[in-house]
C-alpha cells in the first residue's frame, strides 16, 4: 500500500476542502481560529505537505457548516469511478 498522500485521490480531497471552505466564505486564519489552531495548520493541510486524519476532517467539515458523513460519501462516489 503507497501513502495516502501520494495517491491520485488525495488531490482531490484538498480540492473539496478548499472548495468547502470558500463556499463557507471563511480565509485560511479564520478556520484555522475555528478550529483553534495556527495559520500553519490549514495551509499546511491544503497544500498536502500535512495529512488530515479522520477525527480532523470531521472537525474541520463541522467547521465548515457541512456535514461529515455527507462530504464522505460524496468523496466516495467520486473515487468509486478512479
Amino acid at each position: 500500500m503507497k501513502k495516502s498522500t501520494h495517491s491520485k485521490e488525495y488531490p482531490a480531497i484538498l480540492d473539496k476542502l478548499v472548495e468547502m471552505r470558500r463556499a463557507a466564505g471563511m480565509t485560511q486564519r479564520q478556520l484555522a481560529e475555528k478550529l483553534q489552531r495556527e495559520h500553519s495548520f490549514v495551509w499546511r493541510i491544503e497544500k498536502g505537505e500535512r495529512r488530515l486524519d479522520m477525527l480532523e476532517f470531521f472537525w474541520v467539515c463541522n467547521a465548515l457548516g457541512y456535514d461529515a458523513a455527507e462530504v464522505y460519501a460524496e468523496l466516495c462516489t467520486c473515487f468509486k469511478n478512479t
